[in-house]
């Protein structure tokens, strides 16, 4: 009778098994540098053991913020991982109990600390139940569980400040949404791209024209709107790689102003002229914006200004009655999506016009 043998293999072992003629052998690298062979035929069982897994990792799951219809905000704190790395961690969400990474889940960055998730696509009058979640080694450890129930379809805005950005020597200001986006304030200043590399400031009517790369000018050419309006830039400023906005944020595309506009407004459909999104944009009052400035409440606290444009012979026009931002997504080899705001209207109007032509720009968190 053939003896059988009971092997425990640890992970800083090596396994192989190789075919020798008609008797297959197990090769066990061991971390001596030596190498033991044992026939596969005598070895009753094989347990393999993981040295020092350490133990799950300790957390709290953080209260539920900024309810909203669609979205909510909660995050994490993970004050003990267990003894190994953290690789991963975020919220778990379900409308059942105890939810698991198997159902609706965040990725929030790894390690140990605070951290903030932002739930989405939510569906309105529900309760949802929520763990923070976080996974080491050991596994994957959750939080205690807490709920909430999102408000009813078409709920109010939930705006709440942003942490900002400092840029070119410019501190911008910014709001996050209840959807989770995170906007700029206040319109571009810059005249430098993200890399250091300065963008031109053509002044000539001419130059203007037949630019095919990216360039920025104060209204009328005159520094005294740089306060509160900004500069205006051309397309090609826009999609430049070298990023027209900091490290860390960008021009957003036309899907992703339409989430913004569709936030303020369900109904929006990304901007068209029976909206409400406008008013909700636009900064209050008459200081900046010609009257009546139609329906401005500004409740989303974008506080959209009257910056004019540039056309594209280099003229300028509208300051004061209208406001028109860049998108980064072409409409086609001339043309570029933006978004327009005005004095006499309460809405949010989506367009596009030539790339040559200088608009305001904002920027979104990535």
């Amino acid at each position: 009778m053939i003896m059988k043998t009971k092997i425990t293999l640890f992970a800083m072992l090596l396994m192989s098994t190789l075919a020798v003629q008609s008797q297959s052998i197990m090769n066990i690298h061991q971390s001596n540098g030596t190498v033991l062979q044992i026939p596969l035929n005598t070895i009753d069982s094989i347990t393999y053991t993981i040295p020092n897994p350490g133990n799950l990792a300790t957390l709290t799951t953080l209260p539920i913020g900024n309810i909203t219809d669609i979205a909510a905000t909660t995050g994490g704190n993970i004050t003990n991982d267990g003894g190994t790395p953290v690789t991963q961690r975020g919220v778990a969400w379900s409308t059942s109990p105890n939810p698991t990474t198997a159902n609706n889940s965040t990725t929030n960055g790894s390690g140990t600390g605070s951290f903030t998730s932002n739930l989405t696509g939510l569906s309105a009058s529900t309760t949802y139940y929520v763990r923070a979640y976080a996974t080491n080694s050991a596994g994957t450890a959750y939080g205690n569980e807490v709920s909430f129930t999102t408000t009813a379809g078409g709920g109010g805005i939930v705006t709440n400040p942003g942490a900002g950005v400092t840029f070119d020597g410019y501190t911008y200001t910014s709001i996050v949404l209840g959807n989770g986006q995170e906007w700029m304030a206040e319109n571009l200043r810059t005249t430098s791209y993200a890399n250091g590399d300065p963008i031109p400031n053509i002044t000539n009517n001419t130059q203007w024209s037949n630019l095919t790369t990216g360039a920025w000018v104060h209204y009328n050419n005159d520094s005294q709107y740089e306060n509160p309006y900004g500069k205006l830039y051309n397309w090609y400023t826009v999609v430049d790689t070298r990023n027209v906005c900091p490290t860390g944020w960008h021009v957003p595309s036309d899907a992703e102003w339409s989430t913004f506009i569709n936030y303020l407004d369900p109904n929006a459909d990304g901007g068209n002229n029976t909206n409400t999104a406008g008013g909700k944009m636009k900064s209050t009052g008459t200081q900046y914006w010609q009257s009546p400035n139609q329906d401005a409440t500004n409740e989303s606290g974008f506080s959209g200004l009257p910056g004019g444009y540039r056309d594209y012979n280099g003229s300028f026009g509208n300051i004061g009655y209208n406001g028109y931002w860049w998108s980064s997504t072409e409409y086609d080899t001339y043309d570029a999506w933006y978004r327009f705001l005005g004095y006499y209207y309460g809405y949010v109007y989506r367009t596009n016009a030539n790339k040559l032509l200088g608009f305001s720009v904002r920027c979104l968190r990535d």
